[in-house]
Order: structure tokens, then sequence, then C-alpha cells
């Protein structure tokens, strides 16, 4: 039987989308809450981030034991994660697990939010910050996003700074929560062998007391910045190199040609990084990417190696980049239309990546695209499209880090 599309939206705002799939042999479920990094208040960077470690913790009537518990013995594989655009729990069961999973992960979104917890998930996450110090890329890669979206809390880090975890309340985190985890905010994706009408019951006696905010977020693109620095840290041994540049949004089209684009530049194989630079030796590490978000997107490039080499790094980078407009020709297009086709139809096998796919889609667009049209749209683009994409943002206006060790 072919998968269908389901849609529902409780009196609350709270919505409720579905890709039913009867053949499957697992569902899967996730609350997708629009909000994360980006939407924080500068004093209390990193509190969506603290806040999805909190949802672990407990409930008024479940603790933090009976909820790590429940999942095992559903043997669901649930997580969580938080980025600048969302925060999303889910969990991925067999079909007869998922009415069940889909109560506790119901539950768990209204935290007790205790003290106590707070005190000690506080500790918790400052380990997690130091941790990250010791990443270069993690380093070199925040502070290039703070430099290049300053002001505009794009640049804002996910986990947040030592300095705005340890001076976060638990009632400025309170406060946040109540704002904007609220029921308009929210959407459950589900996918697999399901009953929907089953599930939009249960969840809207579960999430009936969920309130209604109308939380608004700036989606206005942000002026950015363009400059070059570089950082020095005598725990570090490589050169890290990494450049950020303006990109279409999420909602533009030309997101898929912008996809397209970076995957020819610096794409895992076959791209113009990884011959230049990995195959040659030159470097340990080349790669391009794009990241398409609300209302403005994201240009990447990162490379890394020896630090004696690290200008003739990215003088090939730079001019790889020169070239890419002139270079482009018609089998590029071809072997990513391949790779993408095999790709997103493997990926529609498992309805955990289906449910991941629907969820972001659905909360970032607010509406529903078939993978047969997302491959219609990736198949569409052309030359001229690329070419064009790289006069209207020019990867030529940048923001460039260097981390290189201290000597």
């Amino acid at each position: 039987m072919p998968v269908t599309f389901k849609h529902a939206t409780l009196p609350n705002g709270l919505t409720i989308v579905a890709e039913v799939d009867p053949d499957a042999h697992s569902a899967a479920a996730g609350f997708f809450v629009r909000t994360g990094a980006r939407d924080e208040p500068s004093p209390v960077m990193g509190v969506s981030h603290f806040l999805e470690h909190m949802m672990f913790k407990g409930t008024h009537d479940l603790t933090a034991e009976e909820i790590n518990r429940g999942f095992d013995e559903l043997g669901a594989r649930n997580n969580a994660y938080t980025s600048h655009e969302m925060t999303v729990f889910y969990a991925h069961t067999l079909p007869e697990k998922l009415t069940p999973g889909v109560d506790l992960l119901a539950r768990m979104m209204r935290p007790a939010l205790r003290q106590e917890d707070f005190d000690t998930e506080k500790g918790v996450i400052l380990e997690e910050i130091a941790m990250y110090k010791d990443e270069p890329f993690w380093v070199l890669y925040e502070a290039a996003s703070e430099r290049h979206f300053t002001p505009h809390p794009l640049g804002h880090r996910v986990l947040g700074t030592e300095e705005t975890i340890r001076d976060l309340t638990s009632s400025q985190m309170r406060a946040y929560f109540e704002s904007r985890y609220s029921a308009d905010n929210t959407t459950l994706a589900l996918a697999g062998n399901l009953d929907f009408d089953r599930i939009v019951d249960q969840v809207g006696e579960l999430c009936r007391a969920w309130q209604t905010t109308r939380p608004i977020r700036d989606a206005a693109r942000p002026a950015t910045n363009a400059q070059r620095f570089v950082m020095r840290d005598a725990k570090v041994s490589r050169a890290y190199i990494l450049a950020l540049a303006d990109a279409p949004s999420v909602q533009d089209q030309r997101r898929y040609a912008a996809s397209l684009l970076m995957q020819i530049l610096g794409g895992a194989d076959n791209s113009r990084l990884h011959w230049a630079l990995i195959e040659t030796g030159i470097a340990e590490q080349a790669q391009a990417s794009f990241d398409p978000r609300d209302g403005c997107g994201e240009y990447f490039i990162f490379a890394a190696g020896d630090p004696a080499r690290h200008e003739e790094i990215w003088d090939i980078v730079e001019r790889q980049v020169a070239d890419l407009k002139d270079s482009l020709t018609e089998w590029d297009l071809e072997r990513l239309r391949a790779k993408y086709a095999t790709s997103l139809t493997v990926g529609s096998e498992r309805p955990a990546d289906r449910m991941q796919r629907l969820g972001r889609i659905w909360t970032s667009l607010h509406e529903y695209r078939t993978l047969e049209s997302e491959l219609e749209r990736i198949n569409a683009v052309t030359l001229d499209d690329l070419r064009t994409l790289l006069d209207a943002f020019p990867l030529s206006r940048r923001t460039v880090g260097i981390l290189l060790p201290q000597d």
C-alpha cells in the first residue's frame, strides 16, 4: 500500500502530521518545538539545550529513572537534539509499542523543572561546554559564527557559554519554557505502521492542557559580517580553516541548487576540494556544505592540515571557489542527482528517517512535501541555476577563521 499523508490540528494549536505506511515494520514519533538558540535572549544563551536535558529529569508524576526505564521496556531508540532552529524529542519503536511511546514522550514534554535537578544538570552542561573546548573544529566554528552573525542571535552558541549557564536561573528557564514550549509552537511528526486517528485522540487527551502562547521569531535575513581572523591555541597541533558565507533560506527554492553546489565544491568524494586537497595529500580534511535556516542560510567551507602549509591550503580553496562557476559541468549534476535519489530512497525505507524529514520540513515551512516532489526539485536544477546562484550569493563575501598552534 502507498504511504499516506495525514494532518490534524488540536484546538490548542498543536499540529500532528504523519506519513502512514501499513507495510512498515516499525513506527516513529517526534515532538518538534520551533525554538532554539536563535530564539534565546543573549543573557540566557543555551537555555534551549539546557531544557532538552531537563526533559529527561522527570515530571510531577514520573521520575527520571521511570522515563528512562519506560523507553527501555518499549525497546525504543529514543533521543533528543537542539539546534539554532528547533528542539526535537523522538522515539523509534515497533508498531505495537508506538502508542505507549507517544504517551511517554508527551508526558516528558511537561517536565517538573525541579530546582535540585536544575542545579545538578547545570554542572553537566558546564562539563559539556568544557569538553567542546577540546574540539578544535567547534572552537573555530563558534568563533566564526559569532563574528559572522553578531549582533544577531544566530551567532549564539547552542550550548551557551560558561557565563550564561552559570548565571542562568531556574525561574528564567521556566519563563522561557512557558513562552516557547507551547502547543501552537509544537508539531508531533509520525511515520510508519500506525493508527493516525487513534493517536490524534490520544494526544488530544494527553496534551489538552498545553497552553497557546503565539510565540514569535524574527525571521528577517540578518545583516552579516565579512572578516578574517586568526586564533592560536597551545592545545592544537594542526591548522584549521573555516569560512562562512550567506546562502538561500529554507523557504527559498534556490536551496536545492545551493545543496548541489556545495556537494560539487566539497562533498565527501569526487568534489573539487577532495581532489585538490585530500587526494593530493596537501590537507587532511576538506569539505563544504549548505545549511538552510529560517529566513537565511549559510555556506560552510572547512579544511585542516599541517600548520606550515595552512596558507597553501587556503590558497587552493580560494582557487577552487573562484573557478567553481566556470568549471561546472552536466556530469556534476548527473552524478549528484543519482546520489540524492539513492540517499532519499534509502532513507524513505526507515520510518525514523521519514519522521525526521517530515517534522523538520513541517516545522520550517508549515507544509507537506513528498519525497517524489523533493526529487523533482533536485532533478530540475540546471547549470544556469547554479551559476545564477553564485551571482546572487557570492562565496567571495565571507567570514574566514584560522586556528593555529600557539607556536
